[in-house]
């Protein structure tokens, strides 16, 4: 079993291998919102973007006109940088694979990386337009959706002034209303028919219902009306994994009845800070919040999913790129309108499902249900790659996940940077089982190089992550091993903070040696139940639970248990594991179904004070507090 003093010196070394990129002399590039064409990447005059920089460094590195090993220091000045496609890290001669690269902010200065367009030609909308409430009339204002290569623009989620707007929804804010009845047989969720505001036909509409620890999006294929409730089907793929699927489960009986909210309809426009969009009419239509000026307003919609994508192969990976001081922002993601969205947890969406009847598979003898995932994306893209480093960067205003470390990396570093605003997960890493490998077959890899290894993840803020895909985690590890998780300040969100493991299995598997440490979590489980503060799942020998304080863990009133929430949650299978000298305000820990080798020593109320107070962000990192408003 490590001692933590070994991951220390595992991240010492992983330190100590990303700083030359940085220091020394490197050649400089300059590039500016203001940039030109003809520029030739000089100070005074810059490149337009940073795609044309990289293309530069590539073409000098393929002529032989940078020496082997020389360091490049791209700089970005103040602004925004549209993106119509990922900034890709893939040939060797840009990837840093011949020499370190580094893109960093101009000093002072704060460059952002944006998937959006910018929605302007705002008026307020005078015609009395159909399905509108009348609440909201002489309020609502209009604009023209965009086009992209000729087509109407259709996106998910809109951001005002750098706040996020809802879709249009009933019921609003926080509230949520429940479920007559849930027809599995039959593929029919029955509801109050009230809920739907007088809609009769169902177009885009879409119903988001809470599963215990998952939600899934619905798109609604047809509505009957039957007295005072409303009857409806949904589309497929999306309604055969709902209703078939035994976990999570949609729960309605004579105690509990599951909450759910309608979305996207224009009969729900009727609260500030709404919008919706009509694809057919090419229209956008926003009630303004108080003090909103949409003729002055800053206003964006997401065009694409991924901003950066570094993708090397096992015998050939991308290394030593360092990213600094950058914000990434505005990405979308459609599949929920084409397919769906039926996660099975931590935002993995299911694919395919079954029940098993009689219960039971070669690799798990009392298993009663089959499930093959995919994985939603991220605004940042690593794969096959090692000694990448994200420092003082900010990952907001994203339709998904955040920075998703795929497989085959090892050696890098998150640090000092502030993920908030985001649909999925902040961070994902290592395997959560590929697309054709039921997911609770243990992952371990013929070829070691595939498991993600030695990633470090210190001193970070993550919050309001998981806003949209409620069932989503601040930080969400798959199969790996030796990844250091730290002084990571993690609040605000609807389920779990920290999860680990993947495979509800006790075999062996890919992930061992992990160690979480010191992290300060709180305000998490504020929507969903059956969650952990920290949550550990599968056998992963070696893996530390210490020193993290963890409080402030309020049960949603939706939840069908609310005592089903734990601040330490050891899950199945979940076997070689040491829990020792963690700071909580009472001993609510779960150990479920778990396997050999677990180790309880020294936490909750009577753990050192000072393991509470150093929990979190060290001093050097204090700075991004203020950002997010962490209490």
């Amino acid at each position: 079993m490590p001692h933590p003093s070994k991951h220390a010196r595992l991240a010492a070394l992983c330190l100590a291998c990303l700083l030359p990129a940085a220091a020394g002399r490197a050649v400089e590039f300059w590039v500016a919102p203001a940039g030109t064409s003809r520029a030739d990447g000089a100070r005074a005059n810059p490149f337009a973007s940073p795609a044309a920089a990289l293309e530069k460094v590539g073409a000098l590195r393929r002529l032989g006109q940078l020496p082997p090993g020389e360091p490049v220091r791209i700089f970005l000045r103040e602004g925004i940088y549209p993106l119509t496609g990922p900034l890709s890290f893939q040939s060797p001669a840009a990837s840093g694979t011949t020499g370190p690269i580094q893109l960093t902010a101009a000093p002072a200065e704060h460059p952002v990386l944006s998937g959006g367009v910018r929605l302007a030609g705002w008026h307020p909308l005078r015609e009395n337009l159909s399905g509108l409430p009348p609440s909201a009339r002489e309020k609502v204002w209009v604009a023209d959706a965009p086009k992209i290569a000729g087509r109407i623009l259709e996106f998910r989620q809109l951001w005002v002034n750098d706040q996020k707007a809802s879709r249009a929804r009933e019921p609003n804010g926080d509230q949520l209303t429940r479920l007559v009845a849930w027809d599995k047989p039959n593929q029919v969720a029955t509801i109050p028919a009230t809920a739907l505001a007088g809609i009769k036909q169902p177009a885009g509409l879409e119903m988001v219902v809470a599963q215990v620890w998952e939600i899934a999006g619905l798109r609604v294929q047809s509505i009957r009306r039957n007295g005072t409730n409303a009857l409806l089907t949904f589309n497929e793929p999306e309604s055969q994994l709902e209703f078939e699927h035994p976990w999570p489960p949609v729960i309605v009986n004579t105690h509990y009845r599951a909450p759910f909210f309608l979305v996207n309809a224009m009969e729900f426009l009727d609260a500030p800070g709404e919008w919706f969009e009509d694809v057919r009419a090419g229209k956008i239509y926003y009630w303004p919040r108080a003090g909103e000026d949409l003729t002055r307003a800053s206003v964006f919609a997401p065009t694409i999913e991924t901003l950066v994508q570094i993708e090397g192969s096992l015998d050939q990976p991308v290394a030593n790129l360092e990213f600094s001081g950058l914000t990434f922002a505005h990405t979308t993601w459609l599949r929920p309108s084409q397919q769906g969205h039926v996660p099975l947890q931590a935002g993995m969406f299911l694919l395919a499902a079954s029940k098993l009847s009689p219960k039971g598979t070669p690799y798990h003898a009392g298993l009663d249900n089959l499930a093959w995932i995919g994985r939603p994306p991220a605004a940042v893209s690593v794969k096959n790659a090692s000694h990448i480093t994200f420092e003082n960067c900010t990952f907001e205003q994203l339709a998904s996940a955040g920075l998703d470390f795929q497989s085959g990396t090892h050696d890098d570093l998150v640090r000092g940077c502030t993920f908030r605003d985001l649909g999925g997960n902040g961070i994902q890493l290592g395997k959560f089982s590929d697309p054709q490998v039921e997911a609770h077959i243990p992952y371990q890899p013929a070829d070691a190089r595939e498991v993600c290894a030695q990633e470090k993840i210190s001193n970070n803020v993550l919050s309001d992550c998981a806003n949209e895909d409620w069932g989503g985690v601040g930080i969400g590890v798959g199969y790996a091993r030796n990844i250091v998780i730290a002084h990571n300040e993690i609040f605000n969100l609807p389920y779990t903070g920290i999860s680990v493991g993947w495979g509800w299995t006790k075999t062996t598997n890919a992930a061992r040696d992990n160690f979480i440490f010191a992290n300060r979590i709180h305000r998490v489980g504020q929507r969903l139940g059956d969650l952990g503060g920290i949550y550990i799942l599968s056998a992963q020998p070696g893996t530390v639970v210490a020193e993290n304080a963890l409080f402030d863990l309020p049960p949603s009133p939706f939840v069908p248990d609310p005592q089903h929430w734990f601040y330490l949650y050891l899950d199945e299978g979940a076997s070689g594991t040491t829990v020792r000298d963690n700071w909580c305000p009472a001993e609510k820990f779960l150990k479920n179904a778990n396997g050999p080798g677990n180790t309880w020593t020294n936490n909750g109320p009577l753990a050192s004070a000072k393991i509470k107070n150093a929990a979190g962000l060290e001093p050097a990192f204090q700075y991004l507090l203020p950002k997010t408003k962490a209490d």
